[in-house]
């Protein structure tokens, strides 16, 4: 079943999307499936908080990186590997997936189209339009949510007489825009860090970023990304998708205003073209990478060893009864049957030994086995292995005689 990516800026309102998708997907699948004790789809919605990873893996700034970490991307490499792998183990014929997550990179979207397309399933993308203020304002708000939370927390222990630690840790220092600390950092990378932080310091208090007062719904519990350069380093590699490319086709836009009614029929748009007419955008395999018909009896190399090994085992049994120069006939299926159609080998006008048979019939599968004249085999029946290699032999004898 098919593989829907959401896409779209941080805190544009992905999840909420996702959430809802969720939900009308569940109820058409009941509805489809009122007749059988057995659902016929099974829906599974995976995103950065149902694997707990956090928003903070996606901070690239040096600045804030502990001196364990191996390098800047390393946790977002991580969080990407553990996305694509919950995406690997559930994905079939019968399961529709609902990746949430950023996806802003074309790369990775492309990544999962190529394994969509290798489990021959359906694909399709949805971004989430929403303008950048706006989407700012909704990380800021959270921002101030977490902060008055950590006040609260802070003047509750305050009021029990609990001792609170003077401590800051790194996470809650980046939270607050505070200056990177050298113990935190690796000392290359500290000097560098604090210049950082001074200019993005100046600059905010000159300018200071362009948002939206946005109040946030009673029921959301997302967590801000941060610092705020984290945001805004996301926003700006943010990779727009292309409808033009396969890997981001078909794609179905879903607003920040978009009405119940509106986004109701994007949802049905997506019901119709993507899992009900699913033989129209069924995704498959590139046919340089689909493995070639087989025979019963093995497959291609097994075969192709397999039937040499015995014509040059037959033509040693042969060469004494039929002698030098002479015709050894060969059974073309192997099997010896009635009236079937025979071989011939011409042998040289000198005896033919062991060592000899095998270099030609090493080099024969040295020119065969890596797919040179496969599309003549057909359904690889050892007859016609059989007979290119008779054909093979009497040319290198011929040049002999």
């Amino acid at each position: 079943m098919p593989l829907i990516l959401i896409t779209g800026l941080p805190t544009s309102g992905k999840s909420t999307r996702a959430a809802q998708l969720y939900d009308y997907l569940t109820e058409r699948i009941a509805a489809e499936s009122s007749s059988s004790s057995t659902p016929k789809f099974r829906l599974h919605l995976i995103s950065d908080q149902s694997l707990s990873i956090s928003r903070s893996v996606y901070d690239l700034d040096p600045a804030h990186t502990p001196a364990h970490v191996r390098s800047a991307n390393a946790s977002e490499k991580d969080a990407r590997a553990a996305l694509y792998g919950a995406v690997k183990r559930v994905l079939s014929p019968r399961d529709i997936v609902i990746l949430d997550t950023l996806n802003y990179i074309k790369g990775w979207r492309y990544q999962l189209y190529c394994e969509a397309k290798n489990v021959q399933t359906p694909f399709g993308l949805v971004q989430i339009g929403c303008p950048v203020a706006r989407a700012r304002g909704v990380n800021e708000a959270r921002i101030r949510r977490s902060e008055q939370q950590e006040q609260q927390e802070e003047e509750q222990k305050a009021g029990n007489g609990t001792t609170t630690s003077t401590t800051t840790t790194t996470t809650t220092a980046a939270a607050a825009g505070a200056a990177p600390k050298s113990g935190d950092l690796h000392p290359e990378t500290y000097q560098q860090s604090h210049q950082n932080w001074q200019q993005k310091q100046f600059e905010e208090e000159s300018t200071g970023p362009d948002f939206e007062d946005v109040t946030l719904s009673p029921t959301d519990s997302q967590e801000p990304y941060t610092p705020r350069s984290n945001w805004e380093n996301l926003v700006f590699r943010y990779e727009e998708p292309n409808p033009m490319s396969r890997w981001d086709s078909p794609l179905f836009i879903i607003t920040w205003d978009d009405t119940p009614s509106d986004t109701k029929a994007t949802f049905d748009q997506i019901w119709d073209e993507v899992i009900v007419n699913k033989p129209q955008k069924l995704i498959r395999a590139n046919k340089s990478t689909v493995q070639r018909d087989k025979d019963p009896g093995g497959d291609y190399l097994y075969v192709l060893e397999k039937e040499t090994q015995d014509i040059v085992k037959r033509i040693l049994e042969q060469q004494a009864e039929v002698g030098e120069g002479g015709t050894v006939r060969l059974s073309r299926s192997g099997t010896k049957e009635e009236g079937e159609e025979m071989l011939e080998v011409e042998l040289p006008g000198k005896k033919v030994g062991l060592p000899q048979l095998q270099r030609y019939r090493r080099a024969f599968v040295a020119l065969n086995r890596g797919g040179i004249g496969l599309e003549a085999v057909g359904t690889l029946a050892a007859g016609r292995l059989r007979e290119s290699f008779v054909g093979y032999l009497n040319d290198a004898f011929e040049k002999e005689m």
